[in-house]
């Protein structure tokens, strides 16, 4: 890190005060720590923002390659983004969104002859309207369009190949896809363009389950992701290491080796290990009799009056590692009355945790005999504040007494997510 002497003050001025609380609420009220963590994030974000550029253009171009091949673009010498697609005007319109962009460059000969968009009418309206011009101005030069899925049609006269749609070559083919955003090819994958998904765009994902809704899901999760770097928004409680994975399934989905390549070109969670300011947040506890229940209920119990740190998850530790789920803690009770009599008043409660407990005690009424126990009620996989780490951390101590932990120890979840084994678990500093 550089040694350049700095006012804090002064940047902490221009970067301003909102947009820096939730620095300084992680870094405990501490300006010069707070301004390290937001410089982090920035890092971070940076080097998430570069798999994300990958994983866009692999997209995008799978995707084209379908929808050439599905339009005949080679015999027709039209582009699939310039004739009718299943689905509405979704794709003529952020064509002209990005051809009025490339357009201010320079006009060709065909665009020139055009009239002006008349006073009110925008340029995509403008466009829409004069796409049957378009088609036969390409007809007329020696080009017949072929109906998409056809056998055979004619060909571009004398065989010459159409490689720009303006004749001054400022506006060519892959201008108009490089062009066209993130969100675009999110939506092309949306229901109103099923017929076209059944028809060719599965193809583009071979590796995938061949569903729509499933590839549809992962593209629109990566989309938010992409749009919250671009927009530098604060990713410390972002969970990173989760979103990189998502990142490089997606592209599995189109291309193994291309994942393979994503994920060694990425360097997000070396930059992501370098957190300047952590916070013991979850408690790690022995689970040998507990992450059962745990899978089983979605809850931890232990002896009443059991002291905590304050927390906000909980890790088990159980056949000599510690488990990939790590839930987030969503309400802790202690004292209560282990039984079925309880059970039953509780399920008349109108608090909604009252009645979760009330179904713990119920589901664990063989196994936890009558008394007062102390209960948190966790987060399940799924839950938008559940984490889950790539996988489980394994300890390697051996023989009496040296199992990670024999009651309870604390560690960040930043810390459990950039570990490979327990024993990079050193205590936060």
């Amino acid at each position: 890190m550089s040694s350049v002497e700095f006012d804090v003050p002064a940047v902490w001025d221009m970067l301003s005060e909102p947009r820096m609380a939730p620095y300084l609420r992680a870094a405990a009220g501490e300006k010069q720590a707070a301004l390290e963590l937001y410089e982090w994030s920035a890092r971070t974000s940076a080097a998430a923002f570069e798999i994300v550029g990958h994983l866009e253009v692999l997209l995008r171009n799978a995707l084209d390659h379908c929808l050439r091949l599905h339009s005949r673009e080679e015999q027709c010498g039209i582009p699939w983004f310039l004739l009718p697609t299943p689905g509405g005007d979704h794709v003529a319109e952020a064509v002209a969104v990005v051809r009025e962009w490339l357009g201010r460059v320079s006009m060709s000969p065909f665009d020139e002859s055009l009239p002006r968009p008349e006073a009110g009418v925008g340029s995509v309206g403008w466009f829409l309207a004069s796409l049957r011009e378009r088609r036969e101005y390409w007809l007329s030069l020696g080009v017949s369009a072929v109906a998409p899925g056809a056998a055979s049609g004619p060909t571009i006269a004398n065989g010459a190949l159409i490689h720009g749609l303006r004749a001054q070559g400022k506006e060519s083919r892959h201008q108009i896809i490089a062009g066209l955003s993130f969100g675009f090819w999110s939506g092309l994958l949306g229901p109103k363009y099923e017929e076209l998904w059944r028809d060719c765009l599965h193809k583009a994902f071979p590796y995938s389950s061949g569903k729509r809704k499933q590839v549809s899901v992962a593209v629109e999760r990566v989309r938010r992701f992409r749009n919250r770097l671009a927009h530098h928004d604060s990713t410390i409680n972002v969970d990173m290491p989760f979103e990189v994975r998502q990142v490089v399934e997606l592209a599995a989905f189109i291309d193994t080796n291309a994942a393979k390549w994503i994920g060694r070109c990425s360097d997000v969670m070396a930059v992501y290990a370098q957190r300047p300011v952590r916070v013991d947040d979850t408690v790690v506890v022995p689970a040998k009799r507990v992450w059962p229940l745990y899978e089983e209920c979605r809850a931890f119990i232990c002896q009443a009056g059991r002291a905590f740190q304050p927390v906000e998850r909980v890790a088990f530790y159980a056949d000599r590692e510690i488990k990939p789920d790590v839930p987030a803690v969503l309400h802790r009770r202690d004292n209560i009355e282990w039984t079925l009599e309880e059970a039953a008043r509780l399920l008349e409660s109108t608090d909604r945790f009252d009645r979760k407990i009330a179904n713990v005690i119920r589901q664990t009424a063989d196994t936890w005999t009558d008394g007062r126990y102390q209960v948190f009620l966790l987060s399940r996989p799924g839950d938008p504040a559940h984490r889950q780490l790539s996988g489980a951390l394994p300890h390697a101590g051996t023989g009496r007494g040296s199992a990670f932990v024999q009651r309870q120890r604390y560690v960040s979840l930043h810390a459990l997510e950039t570990a490979v084994t327990t024993a990079d678990l050193q205590p936060d500093r």
